[in-house]
């Protein structure tokens, strides 16, 4: 083995091991702080509950980048934020809070001087302050009205000087805070889709069923008198493992999906000649057409007693247009 060999597989051997300590040692700190989730927390979830204004999030440096985080993390959950920079906050961004507020700081030494700054400021106006930070005995943890505790041992980088293990701590717990403050408002996937309309799960989830029928062509179906052959070969070429059963007048008269006929091998010998109706589920759940796609989904899911994955669309005269799979929502 030649001398450059040797030394590549020494780095590769040594980087390997560096990156598992890392993640080893930040996935500790974070279960090292479980347990200090206590009243402390409650109450600054309970504060940013009845806060009138805005949730202002504000950290210097690499914690700054955890606070910008939080910050969205409310916005697209229903909470108003916004991020406010500490250093640009004492040449006269101040003048953005209101005493309607709530201002969470991010900082691990809670010392740092940026944020110090701004405290007697908010003393003023008589703004709640929680503060995410590593030191409870620090200056920035003393003066808040609730001090979420964020301590590490060490960061991960060797040195014990890059934010690492220390900002993950900051975002796990920001996180749980924000996640919180949602399910405490019993924030609903319609919601979320209304705070996202220009993604693509949030313009997919605002659309109409039958819009989303006609944007991929499921207008599945056969008439009664076919066989569950004709049946299969229609719901393998639609690609969504159903197919409904309609009338002449195409009103809908059932469903059978593959599992339906699955399910049924041993009980039909001859069980693809026979006819669909003897196999169709005749009362299907469904949808109608002006219903949005979020509702259809919690349809979906919230059926008992497991999800369903497709449903019939029907029109106001309660005809059948179409289906809408799952994965027409989620691809």
């Amino acid at each position: 083995m030649t001398t450059k060999s040797a030394n590549l597989l020494t780095l590769k051997s040594e980087t390997l091991k560096m990156a598992k300590q890392v993640l080893k040692q930040e996935a500790a700190a974070i279960e090292d702080i479980v347990d200090t989730i206590n009243e402390s927390f409650f109450n600054a979830v309970e504060l940013i509950l009845n806060t009138s204004g805005r949730v202002i999030v504000t950290g210097m440096g690499k914690p700054g980048y955890i606070a910008r985080k939080l910050s969205a993390t409310f916005m697209s959950t229903g909470t108003p934020s916004f991020y406010l920079h500490p250093a640009e906050a004492i040449h006269g961004d101040l003048g953005s809070l209101t005493k309607f507020d709530t201002i969470i700081a991010i900082s691990n030494s809670g010392e740092t001087a940026e944020i110090l700054n701004i405290l007697s400021t908010i003393q003023k106006i008589n703004i709640p302050l929680i503060s995410i930070c590593g030191n409870p005995s620090s200056t920035l943890a003393r003066f808040a009205t609730y001090n979420l505790d964020a301590h590490i041992t060490n960061e991960a980088c060797p040195l014990n000087l890059a934010p690492t293990t220390s900002t993950t701590v900051q975002l796990a717990l920001s996180d749980a805070l924000a996640i919180s403050v949602m399910n405490a408002k019993k924030f609903t996937k319609n919601d979320f889709a209304f705070y996202h309309p220009g993604g693509s799960l949030g313009q997919i989830r605002l659309m109409t069923v039958k819009q989303l029928v006609e944007k991929h062509n499921r207008q599945i179906s056969i008439t009664a008198e076919k066989s569950i052959s004709d049946a299969f070969f229609v719901m393998t070429n639609s690609g969504i493992g159903a197919v409904a059963i309609v009338n002449k007048e195409n009103a809908l008269l059932g469903i059978i999906t593959d599992g339906d006929i699955r399910r049924q091998l041993k009980t039909y010998p001859d069980l693809l000649n026979i006819n669909v109706t003897q196999l169709m589920i005749s009362t299907p759940v469904t949808v109608e057409q002006n219903q949005t796609v979020s509702d259809a989904l919690n349809i979906m899911e919230q059926h008992k007693p497991r999800p369903i994955t497709v449903l019939p669309v029907l029109d106001v005269n309660e005809k059948f247009i179409g289906m809408i799979h799952i994965t027409d929502i989620y691809h």
